[in-house]
């Protein structure tokens, strides 16, 4: 804080200096947490101490009871939270975030014309195996279009998760 604050506060008497004239900034700075109200007219802690979060952006501890946002709190939570809004902005004009509902419904298409391959294919492939094989091509017709659609009924129980 700037000397011209920190005489203003001396003279209001919200901190006190030593007999010498100096200041105990610690003691100073609990004076200051103590008796300072933002406009709203909450009490506003100082910050005791930061620690980093795992994105990278500040936490700040204010020595508060657990259970009850100070100002400080509120105000740092909100830049943190201004912080990753612009993040996120910023990788979505350049192309690093996709629309989930899009990406949901291009994988459903993709599934959809995989099985309709796979449900022609025994049409499509019997009739050369059968003959190959010498056996006949109906028969081979319906038990290679039984183990596909069995083979389809047991990837279709895959449930994909997207969080």
């Amino acid at each position: 804080m700037s000397d011209t604050a920190v005489r203003k506060a001396i003279a209001a008497g919200r901190i006190t200096a030593e007999t010498d004239g100096t200041i105990n900034a610690a003691r100073a700075d609990a004076e200051w947490a103590a008796s300072t109200r933002p406009p709203d007219g909450t009490q506003l802690a100082r910050p005791s101490r930061a620690r980093s979060s795992d994105d990278g952006a500040a936490m700040v501890s204010t020595g508060a009871p657990s259970g009850s946002n100070t100002y400080a709190q509120a105000r740092t939570a909100n830049e943190v939270l201004k912080a990753q809004h612009h993040k996120l902005r910023i990788a979505q004009l350049k192309g690093e975030l996709i629309d989930r509902s899009q990406v949901m419904e291009q994988i459903f298409a993709l599934a959809r014309t995989e099985r309709d391959a796979w449900l022609n294919w025994p049409a499509r492939i019997s009739s050369m195996l059968a003959a190959e094989l010498g056996i006949d091509p109906h028969t081979m017709h319906v038990a290679l279009e039984r183990e596909v659609r069995q083979h389809l009924s047991e990837l279709g129980e895959f449930s994909a998760r997207l969080e």
